[in-house]
């Protein structure tokens, strides 16, 4: 039986169209996504808060003039080691006199005079005094007023004499070497700093060295106060990036109540709050660290020892809880988990998964349940 035209070309085209429908299909089948995996193993985890911080002398001592003069230059250096009450840091020669002016002078002068005439007097006085009490007339004690009242009026001249002093002429009675009071040092250490080194004319209170003990240090760091609330004295700290090696011990000892209000570097204003940390490791192995030195000290806030961790790259909010996707044979399944520590790079399991299962890490929008994976 012969077919017809329009059976034939059924024929002709039917397999061909059903062809292209397979490969549309095989083209446009569902591709496994490419994903970054990571197991869920078991380990230690520390919450902390860091940021850069200094070390410095606990006690710092500021030497300063006790009066008015021509300080010689200071020798001491830095690092020098002063004994307490015994090291002497700094000489100071006393100030001469001032210029008087016209009028200051001749008031000075007419006091002079007045005083001169008043010693005269007491003086004359006085000789007469010792030959009526040689007769009997007058008592001792008559006598010996009159004795007190030549004295008096003897210093109150050589003190009106003194305010006529001139510019100079202290220094040159004095001689060639310096009339100086020295200033020893308060306590025992190093110096940690000369703040006035050469040769030159100080006032009383002006700052000459700062002196310490380096053996004695502490360490100050400035917390954002939203972390520092959640630091408490006695909490462990890890003291990093210091330059020595492996990291040192420290203990906290003071949250300051202060807080202080410090641009950053990006010019936005934060407050900070100083937390003081000291040093539980001995001394030689911090040796070498000064007054002044950067250190990154890391307090640690909370720490487990064995527990199972999830990567937080793995983490997402799904309907108000913590989920994750888990590779199941190369299929995403979405799981709701339960955490416990958390410090930014991962956090402990609590509930929802089991030590060598894979998560996905980072999922996109392409991830959903039921996809295909397929590892990087």
């Amino acid at each position: 039986m012969a077919l017809s035209a329009q059976t034939r070309r059924l024929l002709f085209w039917l397999p061909m169209l059903a062809a292209g429908g397979l490969a549309l299909a095989w083209l446009f089948r569902p591709q496994p996504v490419p994903v970054d995996l990571a197991a869920i193993a078991e380990g230690p985890i520390q919450v902390t808060v860091s940021d850069e911080g200094a070390t410095r002398v606990k006690d710092v001592f500021v030497v300063s003039a006790p009066l008015s003069g021509l300080m010689r230059r200071i020798g001491l250096k830095a690092g020098d080691p002063v004994a307490a009450q015994k090291t002497v840091v700094a000489r100071i020669a006393p100030s001469d006199p001032n210029f008087l002016d016209v009028r200051s002078e001749r008031e000075a002068r007419a006091a002079v005079r007045r005083a001169e005439a008043e010693r005269d007097f007491a003086e004359a006085e006085l000789k007469r005094y010792r030959q009526l009490a040689g007769q009997g007339v007058v008592s001792a004690n008559d006598r010996d007023a009159a004795e007190r009242r030549a004295q008096t009026a003897a210093a109150a001249l050589e003190e009106a004499r003194a305010r006529l002093t001139a510019p100079g002429v202290a220094r040159r009675r004095s001689g060639p070497d310096c009339d100086c009071v020295d200033v020893y040092s308060p306590v025992s250490g190093s110096v940690l700093r000369v703040i006035q080194e050469s040769e030159a004319v100080v006032a009383p209170g002006t700052p000459l060295l700062e002196i310490g003990n380096p053996g004695d240090m502490e360490i100050v760091v400035d917390l954002l106060s939203t972390d520092a609330v959640r630091v408490e004295a006695g909490q462990r700290v890890l003291i990093e990036a210091w330059g020595g090696g492996p990291a040192l011990n420290g203990t906290v000892r003071r949250v300051e109540p202060f807080g202080f209000t410090k641009v950053s570097a990006l010019g936005i204003e934060e407050q900070r709050v100083n937390v003081i940390i000291d040093f539980t490791d001995p001394p030689d192995r911090w040796a070498r660290l000064g007054h002044g030195y950067r250190v990154e000290p890391r307090i640690v806030l909370a720490e487990a020892g064995n527990v199972l961790k999830v990567p937080q790259a793995a983490l997402f909010r799904e309907q108000g809880k913590w989920a994750v996707f888990v590779n199941d044979g190369g299929t995403a399944e979405l799981r709701t988990v339960e955490l416990g520590l958390e410090n930014g790079l991962e956090a402990q399991v609590v509930k929802g998964l089991e030590a060598g299962e894979e998560v996905v890490l980072q999922p996109g929008g392409r991830v959903t349940a039921g996809v295909a994976l397929k590892p990087r």
